[in-house]
């Protein structure tokens, strides 16, 4: 377990999305929706009614759940205008605004844009903006990304909000009634009665939200799970027929289990079936009788696999044969270590991250020293899960913004060949940081190390934050 701190940190939550008509033509995510913006009451301006040319785009269309996705938002042309009846100096505008999420993640994204404008003329369409932001990927599925209200505010003689926020389409005017062919135009008009009583008013309809065109789509993934399946034997060897004392955990609560014996990658006639408690552990003893045994396993399900099962607990049958006349038999035994791993300090201080800027916050884990003594073929996976990052005032920076990129040397003469995992994100569910195989001979000692970088959104209050690196060895 490590400590690891960060200099800077923030989080989104959004709230639900919305979608809406398709992308009308033109570069990939651009869309078009009417608008109605609403001039500073300062100015005198009427409203302004028309439609908002926006584009929507994203670093990142196939993230992972705990990814963190930078979008950009373009408003290319807008019906607002000047709200000033002088002209505009440049670099007076700032630009906010809004993407809504749907599909498999609802919510909404804060867009913020830099003081950046060209000069605008007195009663002129105020120019083109941009404006970027970030979320955290919660949900594997189909994201979309809708463009939502934005605000347009001017910073010259005085601080000054044009308002701008999708409107509904305008319906067609309601045709002339046709005329009725049957009827004599000379002819009187029919009489009509008068109702004794007034019709009751129709209630006003709730107004429904105006959705606006989906611009940009994601297909986000699941995290891979890591598998903490795994077995414990109370004695390594035994005679034919002995029953050993087994220990599975990390199974699914109420799951059935098959306990079964092993030579290499087949499984041996001894096998038994127990029930995963609640906390997905497993206690049951297997006779083993079958000489052929070299270890033992666990799984889940009807055949033995690498997501729901355990790796092998090395098992000996030692077979005891009476002594010919005049020989005497000698048994020398090679007793199991233990799989164990020693770990170089106890914090990891990342660097800074400036204000404002965001950006990857690096550094390396502690060294960690793995040495298998424990014989037969198993081999062991190293799986590392961190918590969100905490600053104060409650302050978090989800933590699966934590990557790291692996490395394993297996030191010289040792039996087994040690993998790395994969460059990736760490979080809470947990990430493969090393491995060996299973083979028929394993075993020896392993030096494991990661570069680690955590990604810190922009304008992320100042401050440390900690979060708690735990690594688990089967």
């Amino acid at each position: 377990m490590a400590v690891l701190a960060a200099a800077t940190g923030g989080a989104l939550s959004p709230p639900a999305a919305a979608e809406g008509a398709g992308p009308s033509a033109g570069p990939p995510g651009q869309v078009e929706f009417p608008t109605h913006c609403l001039p500073p009451q300062e100015a005198g301006l009427p409203p302004a009614d028309g439609p908002t040319t926006a584009r929507i785009t994203v670093d990142n269309q196939a993230p992972r759940v705990g990814d963190i996705v930078t979008v950009t938002y373009q408003v290319i042309r807008t019906p607002a205008v000047n709200p000033l009846a002088a002209g505009l100096p440049a670099d007076v505008l700032t630009p906010t605004g809004r993407i809504v999420l749907g599909g498999a993640q609802s919510g909404e994204v804060t867009v913020v844009g830099a003081k950046r404008n060209d000069p605008v003329n007195a009663g002129d369409p105020l120019p083109a903006v941009t404006m970027t932001g970030t979320f955290t990927v919660t949900a594997p599925g189909e994201i979309t990304l809708a463009p939502g209200g934005y605000t347009l505010h001017t910073s010259h003689l005085m601080d000054l909000d044009t308002i701008c926020a999708a409107a509904a389409a305008t319906p067609d005017p309601a045709p002339n009634p046709a005329p009725n062919p049957t009827q004599d135009p000379t002819s009187a008009p029919a009489p009509t009665t008068t109702p004794t009583t007034a019709p009751s008013p129709e209630p006003n309809p709730v107004p429904l939200p105006v959705l606006t065109p989906v611009a940009e789509r994601l297909a986000a993934t699941a995290l891979p799970t890591a598998n903490l399946r795994s077995v414990a034997l109370a004695t390594a060897s035994g005679s034919p027929g002995a029953k050993v004392k087994v220990t599975g955990s990390g199974f699914v609560p109420g799951a059935a289990v098959t306990v079964a014996g092993r030579a290499g990658v087949a499984e041996t006639a001894d096998r038994v079936t127990a029930k995963a408690d609640e906390l997905g552990v497993v206690l049951t003893e297997l006779p083993v009788t079958d000489k052929a045994t070299a270890a033992v396993v666990a799984y889940e399900g009807p055949a033995w696999s690498a997501a729901e099962g355990s790796g092998p607990a090395a098992y000996t049958v030692i077979d005891v044969l009476p002594a010919a006349p005049g020989t005497q038999k000698v048994t020398a035994v090679v007793e199991g270590g233990e799989l164990g791993m020693t770990q170089q300090g106890e914090a990891v201080t990342l660097g800074a991250v400036p204000y404002g800027d965001g950006g990857a916050a690096a550094g390396r884990i502690g060294t960690v020293t793995v040495k298998d003594a424990r014989g037969g073929p198993a081999g062991w996976s190293l799986i590392g899960k961190v918590t969100d990052f905490t600053g104060s005032g409650g302050l978090r920076i989800p933590g699966a913004s934590l990557s790291w990129t692996p490395s394993c040397v297996a030191a010289a003469g040792s039996p087994s060949a040690c993998t790395p995992g994969s460059a990736g994100t760490v979080g809470p569910e947990g990430a493969l940081l090393a491995s060996t195989p299973d083979a028929t001979v394993v075993g020896g000692t392993f030096t494991i190390d990661a570069t680690v970088a955590l990604q810190v959104p922009p304008y992320t209050a100042p401050g440390a934050y900690t979060a708690v690196l735990t690594l688990t060895l089967s």
